[in-house]
């Protein structure tokens, strides 16, 4: 007799250890389930680090191409999948954000004074100030991120589902299974660590704000297609 699930089983029913299983045995319907549940909120993890949908896209593709490849990485013992995921998600949105500010300058975008028709005078300084306030941008999250590692778990990942996914506390209390009380405690006691921790460093943290919640326009990519 086959050993595996009962074909009665629905994958959208297995949790995310067991479907992270599946993946490593390299069974799609695993990869397909996952992505389902959790595309959206990459998405919008990746939007709020960006501000760029098309870039949030290519970042959900790449970390579940990822995922796919190397399932191992996840390690079941050292905490929740989601909370990892997100992690994940995030640190590959920061890397994007620091290639643009290293990537140099297109001919179209420095201007030349002796070539009629370039562009105006300026552009090239007005380039030079977007790519500071990148920078310091960058800082900023990564001090976020570091206040945010510095949280007990349960706290940090309740104020990632908020601050980066854009959930509700209803919403994450749902995802986690947890009271609803002790989630706004959780957050509420996290925010006031990380405010101390980041006092006159970074402007108001604001885990209400919206962020687009749409998940990426493309279908799931092909577990075995290039990012």
């Amino acid at each position: 007799m086959a050993v595996g699930y009962p074909p009665a089983v629905s994958w959208q029913e297995r949790s995310d250890p067991e479907l992270m299983q599946a993946i490593g045995r390299r069974e799609v319907r695993a990869f397909e389930a996952l992505y389902d549940r959790y595309a959206r909120l990459v998405f919008s993890t990746a939007y709020r680090v960006l501000g760029d949908a098309q870039s949030a896209e290519d970042v959900v593709q790449d970390v579940f191409v990822r995922l796919w490849r190397n399932p191992e990485r996840y390690v079941e013992e050292r905490g929740r999948f989601l909370g990892w995921m997100l992690s994940v998600t995030r640190n590959r949105a920061i890397d994007e954000v620091r290639a643009r500010k290293r990537r140099p300058l297109t001919e179209s975008q420095v201007w030349d004074p002796d070539e009629p028709g370039s562009l105006a005078e300026g552009t090239a300084s007005a380039a030079a100030s977007r790519e500071m306030a990148t920078a310091d941008l960058v800082d900023q999250r990564e001090m976020v991120r570091k206040a945010l590692a510095d949280l007990p778990e349960e706290q940090r990942l309740a104020i990632e589902l908020a601050y980066y996914g854009g959930l509700t506390q209803a919403q994450i209390a749902e995802r986690l299974s947890t009271p609803l009380g002790t989630v706004k405690t959780r957050m509420r006691l996290g925010m006031r660590k990380m405010r101390v921790a980041l006092e006159g460093r970074v402007g108001e943290l604001d885990p209400a704000a919206d962020a687009p919640s749409g998940p990426p326009a493309a279908g799931v990519r092909s577990p075995g297609a290039a990012p």
